[in-house]
């Protein structure tokens, strides 16, 4: 069959692309050994001199009608596009041309057509170009656009021009890092692309390393030398490996001892490598109280270098109330990457430090008089709290579940997860504030946004294609019953397991209850669930991408599986809800909406607001025994491995929301202690971030 060009602006042309595409289906039903080909440049007749959108268009329409029955079709090669390394909005617009998807299609890709005119050549001519400027020029380039295409050949030319390998660090490649570092600065360049920069400085300095050794010169002095660790029992370290990669390419050595790091082990190495600071990471509620315990043995240590302080549960309060008081020297906690690198270069500086530690000591001391001034919410008892505890209605609890009993999923398909994914945390996990798809089109960061999520779908492909990695999940559906503020749960045969949960004690108002899990289940007999989820095999990807110096790609794949994680808990609810328990069987949600959990039931997971208590991962563990299930382990504060990893509860009870359990009073700190079988000092040390 002959292909026709689309948007032509004449109606009947609309739907040529999908008629070709049903004439490839028909014909390969009716004959199916007959091979099908077609003149390919016809489809894109009207866009005659927009290569970029033309290129586009061949793509998206190989895509669709390859599958269709499509054997050969008559085009360069050499001008096709990637399918998914196509920009995003470009990509849409020629599907929706291709597939005829409203009368307003064509119009929208010849108005979108215009802002791509002329971008193909200009940026090919470019790409000549650069290549035949002088050296020093060139690796400038290639740091400030994150091209490693050239890097060693250009870094090997510099060297044989200049009297010592250490001066192509010291001269073109820091001159480069440090326009990357003025452009982030300034807000003009962001992180993923400031990680790409990272990898061709790596690079670079790789190759000229034996050089140096071998002329025994000492290395490059950066600004300052820091030792980061993620702390003791935590295992989280995406964070961690951004700020380090930011610091690096603003001229900071940073020795990174990795994860679950001793305190002993922290110290050691910033006094061997007589580092300028310390910065510690961490993202559980325990790393709180490990921090505490690092700043308490630099003290004991007499030691004087600053502390720095970050990860997604840190906080300047938390640092001023209870690190900064622990260690006499500068304590400062660091919100995100962007600000590291001010913060560090502050603290080394001769003229700078000192009034930065001082205005960030008071600034602290300011904060722990305002606490102590400020007049917190009222606690009430906890005796009071249960007084006004949530009255479930018990004819809204879901039905007994079709399926009870444990389930096992060691191999879940990964592609049946990608429709699940939530893009929005993947975004800011490189500090690119904004909701997906937004993000993509957003004035200040769409850019890098399109960018970065281009490399996310070529890297998705590939996990899926050459499969990457494994989901392993477990789930779980029993009988309970609310004794108090516990669950008791019958796990099987005479065996129970008893959850004590936690209550919130500050004051409502009335009408409003002090909620607690427990309420959500009947003490008359009622149902509730539990799951583990992990995702795993990244380790010899990331050991590959290690040895190839490619930092960019070790955080995008990490990055990749916690989305993956994410979406199997995601999946494995949907699919708890429809079939295991069944309660909502016709259930008809989008991904969108299930992002805003329009569902009936919950999830909470411990360590989060509602349950904020991690030791309960040890039971849930052993009712769904997800060691042998999912392959997942937990560290001695409870933090899940691999990192990829989601756990918690089902509650089915259609009242049954999200709260946050927030500030619990020493009482009710007592009383979880003779519930939960440990010792007062145990249960102090569980609760101190909700603890009054």
């Amino acid at each position: 069959p002959n292909i026709f060009a689309v948007a032509t602006g004449i109606e009947e042309h609309n739907n040529y692309g999908v008629d070709f595409i049903e004439a490839c289906r028909e014909i390969k039903a009716r004959c199916p050994h007959v091979h099908i080909s077609g003149g390919l440049s016809n489809f894109s007749f009207s866009f005659r001199g927009n290569e970029p959108v033309r290129r586009a268009m061949h793509s998206v329409f190989l895509y669709h009608a390859i599958p269709a029955g499509l054997d050969m079709a008559i085009v360069n090669a050499g001008q096709l596009d990637v399918y998914d390394a196509i920009d995003p909005a470009l990509r849409k617009a020629c599907e929706d041309v291709l597939l005829n998807s409203d009368p307003e299609a064509g119009d929208r890709l010849v108005a979108l057509a215009e802002s791509f005119k002329g971008k193909d050549a200009a940026s090919e001519k470019a790409a000549q170009e650069w290549r035949g400027w002088p050296v020093a020029k060139r690796l400038e380039h290639a740091l400030v656009k994150g091209i490693d295409m050239y890097v060693v050949e250009d870094t090997e030319e510099a060297r044989l021009s200049a009297a010592k390998p250490i001066e192509v660090i010291e001269g073109p490649l820091m001159d480069g890092m440090n326009v990357v570092g003025d452009l982030f600065g300034a807000g003009k360049m962001f992180l993923p692309q400031v990680v790409k920069s990272a990898r061709v400085m790596k690079k670079a300095v790789a190759h000229l390393l034996p050089y140096i050794e071998a002329a025994k010169e000492p290395g490059a002095k950066g600004k300052g030398r820091i030792v980061m660790a993620t702390v003791k029992g935590d295992v989280h370290d995406i964070g961690k490996n951004i700020v380090g990669v930011v610091l690096q390419c603003n001229g900071f050595e940073v020795i990174d001892m990795g994860v679950m790091v001793p305190w002993q082990d922290i110290i050691n190495a910033a006094n061997e490598n007589d580092a300028d600071m310390i910065g510690l990471s961490g993202l559980i509620t325990p790393s709180l109280d490990e921090m505490v315990t690092v700043a308490a043995e630099m003290q004991r240590a007499n030691m004087t270098m600053p502390l720095l302080i970050g990860g997604a549960t840190t906080s300047r309060v938390h640092t001023a109330l209870r690190i900064d008081p622990a260690f006499t020297g500068p304590v400062v906690h660091v919100l995100d990457a962007s600000r590291a690198v001010g913060v560090a270069t502050a603290l080394v500086s001769e003229t700078q430090k000192d009034d930065f530690v001082r205005k960030t000591k008071d600034d602290y001391a300011h904060v722990r008089t305002a606490r102590e001034g400020k007049g917190q919410s009222q606690l009430l008892s906890i005796e009071d709290a249960r007084a006004n505890a949530f009255e479930m209605d018990e004819s809204l609890k879901a039905p007994r579940p079709r399926l009870p009993g444990v389930h096992r999923f060691p191999d879940w398909d990964l592609k049946d997860l990608v429709d699940y994914i939530d893009w929005t945390p993947f975004f800011r996990a490189w500090e690119l504030a904004g909701n997906y798809p937004a993000i993509l089109e957003d004035e200040i960061v769409g850019e890098s946004a399109r960018s970065l999520f281009a490399d996310a779908q070529k890297m998705l492909k590939r996990i899926l294609d050459e499969k990457w990695l494994t989901a392993r999940g477990v789930c779980g559906l029993w009988p309970c019953r609310r004794v108090g503020d516990d669950i008791v749960v019958h796990v099987e045969d005479e065996r129970h397991v008893r959850l004590p949960m936690l209550r919130q004690q500050i004051a409502k108002r009335e009408g409003r209850a002090n909620m607690c899990l427990a309420d959500f289940i009947s003490p008359d007999g009622d149902w509730m669930g539990g799951f583990a989820v992990s995702i795993h095999g990244i380790e010899p990807h990331l050991a590959r991408f290690k040895a190839s110096i490619d930092d960019y790609s070790d955080i995008l794949l990490k990055a990749l599986a916690d989305r993956f994680a994410e979406a199997f808990a995601e999946r494995l609810h949907h699919y708890v809800r429809t079939a295991l328990w069944g309660y909502a069987e016709g259930e008809q949600l989008t991904n969108e909406a299930l992002i805003k959990e329009k569902y009936r039931g919950i999830r909470p997971a411990p360590g989060y607001p509602a349950c904020p208590e991690h030791s309960l991962k040890p039971l849930l563990f052993d009712m769904l025994d997800a060691h042998h299930a999912t392959g997942i382990t937990l560290t001695e504060s409870f933090a899940m491995l691999p990192t990829a990893a989601v756990s918690g509860f089902y509650f089915g009870h259609a009242q049954s929301e999200y709260f946050g359990v927030a500030r619990v009073g020493r009482d009710q700190m007592a009383d979880y202690a003779q519930r939960r079988g440990i010792d007062l000092e145990t249960a102090e040390r569980y609760l101190r971030p909700n603890l009054d």
